[in-house]
């Protein structure tokens, strides 16, 4: 038995993946970053150069989006992943919960 790879499909895929992952890192970042500008732990200028390293990033993963033509997929896979997230932590705030589905 073989197994046929179609490289270009494997690619998009893992290209996919990888930028997905930096945007849902990205966002964690941001909120990191809000948390510390509300919390008066940043100074203006360190504000402005992280509010600069997060534009350069965005536009960077937007660049790589366009060029590989992933976009749509990895908004597909960003909302699955959401999905899966926001069911994580459902199950973390909510334990009873989690315990009638392992019962079920």
């Amino acid at each position: 038995m073989s197994l046929t790879v179609d490289e270009k499909s494997l690619k998009h895929g893992v290209l996919s993946l990888v930028v997905t992952l930096v945007e849902v890192i990205q966002e964690a970042l941001e909120r990191q970053a809000v948390r510390r500008m509300n919390g008066g732990d940043l100074t203006l200028e360190e504000m402005e150069r992280l509010a600069d390293a997060l534009l350069e990033l965005d536009e960077a993963m937007e660049q790589i989006k366009d060029d590989h033509g992933i976009t749509s997929s990895v908004a597909d896979l960003h909302r699955g992943l959401d999905e899966v997230v926001d069911d994580v932590v459902d199950k973390l705030i909510n334990p009873r919960r989690w315990a009638e589905e392992a019962r079920g």
